[in-house]
């Protein structure tokens, strides 16, 4: 049954109660054994002028001095209307609000600090169900590689000991009405963590309204997009920089810890502290640089091989027989002109250019091409364990099937309501038929902007052949030698630029289309959002190595009957064949695009924090002493939320998911063409888990921590890239390297090769021969330029090669992922366990005692869950003022 919104409805359940008495005396969750002998913590300043309340959040808006400089400078009174509206709704909800000012020049900065009670906290911690400790779990957490190196009694080189560990609990979802059940039941102000403080004030701000509500004037996102607030951000805890006097390790605050023990440069060869970064990013945050540590392990011995292959070139080309005959042919064969206007040339010439294009196209590419394949399925399968065992460590097992909310600008748009069939509760609701017109409508927007690449494409294409031509008509004979050379990497740097050009383009017209689509939840969303830029972008990076890969050279012709584009000849591969110039492709796309992402990354940020600090600094003394301010005074101390706000804003994970993932692909669908793609890779991800993790922890303002199950979308688009890159790798060796002519050759003609080089080339038909000189081209043409039956013999070994390749791979991939167990045994256990656990500590009738959470020595468990399914939350006669006008829907989830 579905209802428009704002129809009256049936609600008959109860909210929380969010009264809190004074007397009621909350526990902190800290452990009680040797708390008293931990080294002092530096005094905390993120708290309002009681001393006591934290600051959970910060609002920022900017304007003029002066009365007439804001009507000068055009600032509506519809955004202070909205400002005051949203701000006074945000005090009727029950949160804490303190106001602060700093006086600039021109500009007066108002600081808004905002604090969260224990009630709000109580009431919000139920809607968005959060999860709350029940009990320590002391078991140690051992990275593999340690585990096996300790059986051989060997300490591990890349472990650290990172001070102050989080804790690990069993943890349920929480509840009011058994608050005296979880851990540390005793303190309000420690109860939460600060990161969950952090997610129950974003909730809040982004469902509050301040104007009419189905315009989608709603939450602090929308006000930041129209200005009426230039900043909304949670607090650093302190300043990242360790105290000038040495302390103990223990003492340091969780970002110096992060900054001492991972974003410095000394700490690429360490393991990454995953826990300490959930701890203080998010699970969201932490599992991208899992992932990315993960990754990057990985690319190890992917390095190994393809360096070693490419190594086993430089012994080719010492000894290789067809690359002898190409340097001792001399002027026997003179070969046909590349273009129309281009000469004749000697096959000697490449004499160089065919040695080093063996490093990349020699017998040992199909060996790596093999392992490449399996590699990426192999990595794929164990990535899944791994996140699944970070998952459960973290909480958040269940949480896409089970905890995760509707995105607030969801519920506040959608036109119509529908009870869920499960729980029987009001939920918002948008028409699937409206939705799938939308999604509809976005991906002609996809297939447009395609179509913009493909014929960027083609012009960059024809701009290699009319260049080529104008260098060769140049007249410089320096030059003109090296005319095709100049014109395919010239032609490569253009193509670059267009993708950064095109991808900037497109990225903010996904997001608008996005939006437009109306999807329920934050994963959802993100995961659409995803789909639509990496479609593009696979087609935006991927086009021209493609393009180079299967189809350049294939559609020339033959002397006397050249083909052409808008009047172009054809483009034909050049002297050294077209494998290398996918290798340089790849290489100026590949590390070209991450040279320019790190020197950005690098350099970038620090620009604009300096300017940043630049533009935000105080007034001058001398303006302070005119306007009547005490001479005396003491310079003040920045305050913690100016000094945020001086920061940068977290531009979020996509940017970054997308880089790994373009490099993924490049490093598996054209190994073959380039086996020092992996080294490459692995090298730019040292250096990229350093570069954001200094952004994170120096440059960023804090960013509202999430939760996330793994890394969404993103896994299924690379195990697509693994299916793709089995078969580009098999019409790679079978269609552009020469692996299938020299093994026909040698097995037909000649097994040391000698004569392969005459085997390859055709002369010229002697209808063009009469015309012009005679000459050779590659090809397997008689001299009419019919093809001989070499042609059809190679084009049939070079398609059941395809097959039997595809398939021996795909089988093999297909016993790893049945033989490699998706969630490991001993997490399986752990989590029917906790379910059990959590459903007899959160029983109505039984009460809470040692004999129902056991030991840590009797049962091997690690977190507790609560496995059964939750009703919807108690709710109030009285619900918070600031969600009056949204209908709110009732959380209907069970707990993880």
């Amino acid at each position: 049954m579905m209802r428009r919104r704002g129809e009256p409805m049936e609600d008959s359940s109860t909210l929380i109660t969010m009264d809190a008495r004074q007397e009621d005396n909350y526990g902190s969750i800290a452990m009680e054994t040797a708390v008293s002998d931990a080294p002092a913590k530096p005094q905390d300043r993120n708290v309002l002028s009681d001393g006591s309340s934290q600051v959970d959040f910060v609002l920022v808006w900017e304007e003029p001095m002066c009365l007439q400089d804001e009507e000068i400078s055009g600032v509506s009174q519809d955004r202070r209307k909205w400002r005051e509206k949203f701000l006074n709704k945000l005090k009727h909800s029950g949160l804490l609000l303190e106001q602060r000012e700093v006086l600039q020049t021109k500009t007066r900065i108002c600081f808004v600090l905002l604090s969260a009670p224990w009630s709000v906290l109580c009431y919000y911690a139920e809607e968005i169900i959060l999860r709350v400790p029940l009990q320590v779990v002391t078991a140690p957490i051992v990275n593999w590689s340690e585990q096996v190196l300790s059986r051989l009694s060997l300490r591990s080189p890349l472990s650290q000991d990172v001070p102050n560990p989080p804790p690990d609990y069993y943890t349920c979802q929480f509840r009011t009405n058994k608050l005296e059940r979880f851990l540390g039941s005793e303190d309000q102000t420690n109860f939460f963590k600060m990161t969950q403080r952090h997610q129950v004030l974003y909730e809040i701000l982004a469902r509050t309204p301040y104007g009419l509500v189905k315009q989608g004037e709603v939450g602090i996102d929308r006000l930041l997009n129209e200005q009426v607030f230039t900043a909304a951000y949670p607090l650093h805890e302190g300043d990242f920089k360790v105290p000038d006097p040495t302390v103990p390790p223990q003492s340091l605050s969780l970002r110096q810890t992060l900054y001492t023990y991972w974003a410095k440069w000394c700490c690429w060869k360490r393991y990454q502290p995953l826990d300490h970064i959930r701890a203080y990013f998010g699970e969201k945050i932490a599992l991208y640089f899992a992932w990315l540590g993960f990754y990057t392990g990985w690319l190890v011995p992917a390095s190994v091989v393809g360096t070693l292959i490419f190594f086993v070139g430089f012994w080719l080309m010492a000894t290789d027989v067809p690359a002898r005959e190409v340097c001792d042919s001399s002027n026997n064969l003179v070969m046909c002109p590349l273009c129309n206007i281009c000469s004749y040339w000697n096959y000697s010439s490449i004499c160089v250019t065919y040695k080093v294009g063996l490093l990349f196209d020699n017998a040992g590419t199909v060996f790596l091409s093999v392992f490449m394949s399996l590699w990426a399925v192999t990595f794929l399968e164990y990535w899944k364990r791994t996140c699944s065992t970070l998952a459960h460590r973290w909480d958040c097992s269940q949480f896409e099937d089970i905890e995760e909310r509707p995105r607030p600008e969801f519920t506040a748009m959608a036109p119509m309501t529908t009870r869920n069939p499960v729980t029987g509760a009001e939920e918002p609701y948008f028409p699937e038929n409206k939705r799938f017109s939308r999604t509809l409508t976005g991906c002609m927007a996809i297939l447009i902007m395609m179509i913009v690449v493909m014929m960027f494409l083609i012009a960059i294409i024809l701009y290699r052949s009319i260049l080529r031509i104008i260098i060769y008509r140049s007249g410089n004979k320096f030059v003109s030698l090296s005319a095709a050379r100049i014109a395919s990497l010239s032609g490569s740097v253009l193509n670059l630029l267009v993708i950064l050009m095109l991808s900037r383009v497109y990225t903010s017209l996904a997001h608008t289309l996005t939006r437009w689509e109306m999807h329920r939840t934050q994963t959802k969303y993100e995961d659409m959002f995803i789909l639509k830029v990496f479609i593009f972008q696979f087609v935006n990076f991927y086009s021209s190595p493609v393009y180079i890969a299967f189809f350049k050279g294939r559609f020339v012709g033959y002397p006397g009957h050249y083909n052409t584009l808008f009047g172009v000849r054809n483009e034909d591969c050049g002297a050294g064949g077209c494998l290398i110039e996918l290798a340089q492709e790849l290489l100026v796309i590949m590390v070209g695009k991450q040279l320019i992402n790190n020197i950005q990354e690098f350099i970038y940020p620090k620009l604009r924090t300096w300017w940043q600090k630049k533009k935000l600094r105080r007034r001058p003394k001398e303006m302070k002493e005119e306007s009547g301010e005490a001479k005396g005074e003491e310079p003040e101390e920045v305050s913690p939320w100016e000094a945020d706000y001086q920061l940068l804003v977290c531009e979020g994970l996509f940017s970054e998911y997308l880089e790994m993932v373009l490099q993924f692909g490049f490093i598996t669908i054209f190994v073959a063409a380039c086996p020092l793609a992996p080294l490459f890779a692995l090298i730019n991800n040292w250096v990229e888990i350093r570069l954001d993790a200094q952004k994170f922890v120096t440059e960023y303002r804090r960013p509202v921590a999430e939760r996330a199950q793994d890394i969404g979308i993103w896994f299924s688009i690379l195990h697509c890239i693994a299916h793709i890159a089995v078969l580009s790798n098999a019409f790679l060796i079978a269609f552009t390297s020469s692996f299938v002519p020299r093994l026909y050759y040698r097995y037909i003609k000649d097994s040391t090769l000698t004569g392969y080089i005459n085997f390859t080339l055709a002369t010229s038909p002697s209808n063009y021969s009469q015309q012009h000189m005679p000459c050779r081209y590659l090809g397997f043409r008689d001299h009419e330029g019919e093809h001989l039956p070499e042609y059809y013999h190679l084009l049939a070994i070079r398609l059941t090669f395809v097959i039997v390749f595809e398939h021996v791979v795909f089988f093999i991939g297909r016993l790893i992922d049945l033989t490699v167990p998706d969630i490991p045994e001993e997490v399986e256990v752990k989590i029917k366990r906790e379910h059990y656990m959590a459903k007899e500590a959160l029983a109505e009738n039984q009460a809470l005692g040692k004999s129902m959470i056991p030991n840590e020595t009797d049962v091997q468990s690690k977190d507790l869950r609560q496995r059964a399914p939750r009703a919807s939350p108690p709710q109030s006669d009285s619900p918070p003022p600031n969600l009056k006008g949204i209908p709110e829907e009732p959380d209907t989830h069970g707990s993880c």
